[in-house]
């Protein structure tokens, strides 16, 4: 299940660069990169909220499972 928590990882990073690019210089590089609201960038966007989401309601269970097992045993 690691796996998924790095591609939600990653998708929280793009979203994140993506929102301080809007708010520092007003630039949506999504949208620069696919197109204003095309397709694509809305599926991008679709699934940057959807890792958020994920993030946000499986907080205890990833660090639950990213926690060594000698550190929960001590």
């Amino acid at each position: 299940m690691k796996t998924i928590d790095v591609i939600i990882a990653v998708l929280l990073v793009v979203g994140g660069l993506n929102w301080g690019l809007v708010g520092l210089f007003g630039f949506d590089l999504v949208a620069a990169i696919f197109g204003d609201m095309s397709a694509l960038s809305r599926v991008v966007y679709l699934l940057v909220g959807l890792a958020a989401v994920y993030q946000a309601l499986s907080w205890k269970a990833i660090q639950r499972r990213w926690t060594p097992a000698y550190a929960t045993n001590q």
